[in-house]
């Protein structure tokens, strides 16, 4: 009887874990909004136009996506799982005038398309970063801007890093916010053949190395850089600048006070 007894409540202790779990898991990420001073940053940082669509993944009550429109004359998409949380921020976008210019969607920012946003925002829990990095390379065009809020994304080192003061105490905040900027780079991994230039780069996302040879001669590059589509590399005596596209490289090979136009093709 007492061991029949003690089995049944170590089932019931066991079964009441999963359920705990199962709720945590359902719970999902804490929500704690961004300071407006920080938002104000996070979008200079990440030199937000008139010309740009901003997305909000996690956007919370709406204040980055509002702020898009209100303060820099963008277009913004916020994106929250919590549908309470995205008829506030409809309404709130009402009140501040703005309702025209932005919008809110309940969804999973793990599979919302990416893929119209110049800017990126984000304010997440570094595992949804990690999930979010290889979508973030392949959903958005070279040139586009992330910018993150407190966490980085693991493994993709910034292409710039910002620590600012709070102005003023906020929930869940401390007296400091770290920003991190990226931008998407072009797809330059591969050969490339141009003239009498043969290149070979490696490439890990923003970080690229370049090997190869010019007039059959081999070609030490000492630098090589990819911002967005702007690619540039240099050696000894010469200096290349260029933009990647869709299997082509095109830009201009500077020899002390020589410049001739240089075209390379993906192989």
């Amino acid at each position: 009887m007492r061991l029949a007894l003690a089995v049944a409540l170590a089932a019931q202790a066991l079964a009441g874990a999963a359920l705990a779990q199962d709720a945590e898991s359902r719970r999902g990420p804490p929500f704690i909004t961004t300071p407006d001073d920080v938002v104000e940053r996070m979008l200079a940082l990440a030199g937000t136009g008139a010309d740009d669509f901003v997305m909000d993944l996690g956007s919370g009550d709406g204040r980055i996506v509002i702020a898009v429109a209100g303060r820099f004359g963008a277009r913004g998409l916020g994106v929250e799982i919590d549908a309470r949380l995205v008829a506030q921020s409809r309404e709130n976008a009402r009140r501040a005038g703005v309702a025209e210019r932005v919008a809110f969607e309940e969804g999973n920012v793990l599979t919302t398309d990416l893929s119209r946003a110049t800017v990126v925002t984000l304010y997440l829990l570094p595992f949804l970063m990690d999930k979010l990095q290889p979508k973030l390379l392949q959903e958005l065009r070279p040139g586009a801007r992330i910018v993150s809020h407190a966490f980085p994304i693991p493994g993709w080192r910034p292409d710039r890093t910002e620590t600012m003061r709070i102005a003023r105490q906020h929930r869940g905040q401390g007296d400091e916010s770290r920003l991190f900027l990226w931008l998407v780079p072009a797809e330059v991994r591969g050969v490339w053949q141009g003239r009498d230039w043969r290149l070979r780069i490696s490439q890990n996302f923003q970080e690229i190395e370049i090997e190869g040879e010019a007039g059959g001669r081999p070609l030490a590059v000492k630098e090589a850089k990819i911002e967005g589509t702007a690619l540039s590399f240099s050696g000894e005596g010469f200096e290349f600048r260029g933009r990647a596209g869709t299997g082509r490289i095109v830009g201009e090979l500077r020899r002390g006070d020589t410049a001739t136009p240089l075209i390379l093709t993906k192989q």
